[in-house]
Formats: structure tokens, sequence, C-alpha cells
């Protein structure tokens, strides 16, 4: 056997058990009966680097109800207006992450600020930390609405 048989045996092998762990079929059924027959048994689909579903999932342009209401033209959102929209994808990673990995220490002197009530402070310091007004400002009601959680969360107990 030739050096190049071998690396393309090498290399079947690891995408194979590469394909295993992704799929929940094995890869060898599916070689012998063709793709078709394993389409409803794949696993679910994210983002790939590589593959026929390779690419970065992407939202379409969603349209302005409420300013198209106003006026009579139909009206889309602007793609910036869009950037860091929460989807429901979004929202279920960032909650898991937030519950594995607590809270960075700028948010957590942040809310001891907000204990003593020095909303203030709490922003400036923000700003300080995250670089504009508007962010500051939105990390300070997030940081503010999960300390009334906490507090609503303790009541209870």
């Amino acid at each position: 056997i030739c050096c190049r048989e071998q690396k393309t045996k090498l290399f079947e092998q690891c995408l194979f058990t590469f394909l295993k762990g992704l799929f929940t079929f094995e890869v060898d059924e599916f070689l012998k009966k063709g793709r078709k027959e394993y389409q409803l048994t794949m696993a679910p689909r994210y983002e790939l680097a590589v593959g026929l579903k390779k690419g970065y999932r992407t939202t379409k342009i969603r349209w302005a109800n409420h300013l198209a209401q106003k006026t009579s033209k139909v009206v889309k959102m602007r793609p910036s207006r869009l950037k860091g929209l929460q989807t429901k994808n979004n929202k279920f990673t960032r909650d898991l992450v937030r519950e594995v990995c607590g809270h960075a220490p700028y948010e957590k002197r942040a809310m001891e600020l907000l204990k003593v009530s020095k909303d203030k402070r709490a922003l400036k310091f923000l700003k300080r930390r995250l670089g504009t007004h508007i962010r500051a400002k939105r990390k300070r009601e997030e940081l503010s609405n999960i300390l009334t959680q906490m507090r609503k969360a303790a009541a209870h107990k």
C-alpha cells in the first residue's frame, strides 16, 4: 500500500468517526442506503463550517408593522436595527451561559452599587466599562431587573 492510500484511509476513518458524532444514524448504513432515507433521522441543524448545511444561520428582514400602520407604504426594518435583537435561540443560549458562568466582576460591582441605590454612580461606572451611554443604560436596566427578580425569589422562600 502506498503512502497516499494510507492517508486517504486514515482520513476516511477520521471523517466517519466525526460524522458518527454529529448524526444519530450509522454512517455505514447511510452510505449503503443513500441519503434520502436518513434525512428525517438527522440531528438538529446547527451553524456548521463544513458540509451540506454549511454557513451562518441568518434571519430575514422583518416588516416594521408599527411604522407601516402610521403610513400607507410598507416599511422594512433596517438591518442595523436588527443587530443585537433578542431571538428565541439567543435568549436560550445567553440564559444558559449566564446560569453556568454567573456575572462578570464589573456586573457584580454595578449590582452592589444598585443595591445601595446609587443609580447614577452605577451608570457612570458602567459607561466607563462599556463605552457608550446607551449600552450603559441598557445594562443598568438589565441588572436592576435581575435584582428585582432576586428580591422576589427571596420573598417567596
